[in-house]
């Protein structure tokens, strides 16, 4: 029985590029579904699931930033931001705002493909097969406890969401706890972006997750000039 294709949602209030886009993702073996703007994106998670987001910044009413901000909220959905605005603070606000990648317009169609399959390749994970006694392998993180069998974040008996970006760089931390990854490293482990500061960003958005001090982090440490470390209790 053949997999089903991943369904991608494409957020954009440009008639002609939603078209191009559905065309050229669909020949490449996905499903996709249009949203003009973000009220329409909004209906359509109430009643579909889908594999990747592909958000607009730039729309009418809600902008693309502002419904990512949203969405983190209640979902882990990957997000894929695109845009005309190409300067650095542009990118870092989008990747600040809890979008998975960041391309900006115009884009090689088969750029783009190339990024959403990175993606998802991240957030594909095999089950992991128990210990025979039952056993699993976890850090603990203060408030928070990391199953490195499961790739599950715990706070008490609750999950903390993350986003793909955040668990592919957790899950390289945690294969290194108290060793120091530059961030060429993490990003070419985790898949993220060497571009500017992207490495940076995704390790603030997790830090928020894990840290009761964001200005004195105990767990996801900066060495100045090396790298991150996670160094678990």
């Amino acid at each position: 029985m053949s997999e089903a294709p991943n369904h991608i949602l494409v957020v954009d209030d440009d008639t002609r590029l939603r078209g191009l886009l559905q065309r050229y993702l669909t020949d490449n073996g996905f499903m996709v579904s249009q949203a003009a703007d973000a009220a329409e994106a909004r209906q359509a998670l109430l009643s579909l699931e889908f594999d990747l987001l592909i958000v607009d910044v730039m729309m009418p009413g809600e902008d693309g930033m502002a419904l990512t901000r949203s969405l983190r909220e209640t979902k882990d959905v990957p997000i894929l931001m695109l845009t005309a605005m190409g300067e650095a603070d542009d990118r870092i606000g989008g990747l600040s705002s809890g979008a998975d990648d960041y391309l900006t317009k115009p884009f090689d169609p088969r750029e783009l493909l190339l990024r959403i399959n990175a993606i998802l390749r991240r957030i594909r994970r095999p089950e992991v097969p128990q210990a025979a006694d039952g056993a699993a392998e976890v850090l603990s993180l203060g408030e928070c406890v990391y199953d490195v069998r499961r790739e599950a974040l715990m706070k008490g008996e609750e999950a903390v969401r993350l986003t793909p970006a955040e668990a592919a760089l957790l899950k390289e931390l945690a294969r290194h706890p108290g060793e120091i990854l530059s961030r060429d490293e993490l990003a070419a482990a985790t898949g993220v972006s060497r571009n500017l500061r992207t490495v940076d960003v995704q390790v603030t958005r997790l830090r928020k997750k894990i840290e009761s001090d964001l200005r004195l982090p105990r767990y996801l440490q900066t060495v100045r000039g090396k790298g991150y470390m996670l160094m678990p209790e």
